[in-house]
């Protein structure tokens, strides 16, 4: 693993940053932006080198021995820059989606029409096993976004499991971790924990704080053996199936576009922690048959915008890969 000063460790810091505003958008990649910025496998590889071998290296040659063999300074610079970005962002992005839910939604509608493109590109072999494996994909993603909440998006177990699955799209360039969170229709209740946090740490208000830090605590405990469980296996996949598995990563995408169409029906309500009637159950709907104004030129423009973003960022990581082939 490379030795690094306190300025290298400092940019190390600025892409986790960008990775934390990454993750807190569904249809851009944390993984992404880490395959861009160069620290792609070093961040897979550490992530698999982690085992209980550290106590061992920590008891016969001491802990700063360990935490150099197991590049652990690496991952605390990136994973402070995650952190702190994420919490920046949490508040402005709920605050958007309450303020301008359709031009938000539209946004990131775009975003993961372009993610699909992106990731289905870098499927070489249509053979007949992809497709049939892209659509039973698509058909399982699309269920999941109709069927009935399985729980509080705020439930202890619902939070573990969310970040158990969720996690995986942090080792995977092309599928976000706060896509599978809307997928999971975990991804409000997420952000509004983590905005909760901010607003504890702000104000200084300790029950605000240790409620909210409880709760990601059990999401981060799900997101770490997620993460340590699925690394090994995804990698084996990508290297050995990869066509399948790109297959199921762009199903999984189409099929949740209805999760986050701009125009929904609120069917059901729920309270939320600060005892607001919040939407739980909706359904997409036309346009034209929208409670209000739908704001459709605002919708194909950030769309378009959305769209866009995935484009540069691919044509940034073609650069950056270019010199090295």
């Amino acid at each position: 693993m490379p030795q690094r000063n306190f300025l290298q460790y400092l940019i190390v810091t600025a892409k986790g940053l960008a990775m934390g505003a990454a993750d807190v958008v569904p249809g851009v990649s944390g993984g992404t932006i880490a395959f861009i910025s160069g620290i792609y496998e070093e961040l897979i590889e550490t992530i698999h080198n982690i085992d209980l071998g550290f106590f061992k290296i920590w008891k016969k040659e001491g802990f700063s021995k360990a935490w150099k063999h197991y590049n652990l300074s690496f991952l605390l610079a990136l994973f402070s820059g995650v952190f702190i970005s994420i919490i920046s962002l949490a508040k402005l992005i709920t605050w958007l989606l309450e303020v301008y839910p359709i031009m938000v939604w539209s946004f990131f509608f775009g975003l993961v029409i372009a993610s699909i493109v992106y990731v289905g590109k870098q499927i070489t072999n249509w053979r007949l096993g992809v497709i049939v494996a892209l659509i039973i994909a698509s058909l399982l993603s699309y269920l999941i976004t109709i069927a009935d909440p399985i729980g509080s998006p705020e439930s202890t177990w619902f939070l573990f499991l969310a970040g158990f699955i969720a996690i995986i799209a942090m080792i995977l360039p092309g599928i976000s971790g706060a896509f599978i969170l809307l997928l999971l229709g975990a991804y409000t209740a997420v952000i509004g924990i983590v905005t909760q946090l901010g607003e504890g740490i702000t104000t200084l208000n300790s029950s605000l704080f240790l409620s909210a830090l409880g709760k990601l605590l059990i999401f981060g405990i799900g997101a770490v053996l997620g993460l340590k469980m699925f690394s090994r296996v995804l990698n084996w996949m990508f290297k050995h199936h990869k066509n399948l598995t790109l297959a199921v990563l762009t199903g999984f995408m189409i099929g949740a576009l209805n999760k986050i169409w701009p125009w929904k029906e609120v069917l059901q309500y729920r309270m939320n922690h600060a005892g607001e009637q919040i939407p739980f159950i909706e359904r997409s709907i036309l346009p034209q048959n929208y409670d209000g104004n739908p704001q459709i030129l605002y919708a194909i423009i950030f769309a378009i915008i959305g769209f866009l973003t995935i484009f540069l960022l691919e044509m940034i990581a073609v650069k950056k890969k270019t010199p090295n082939t």
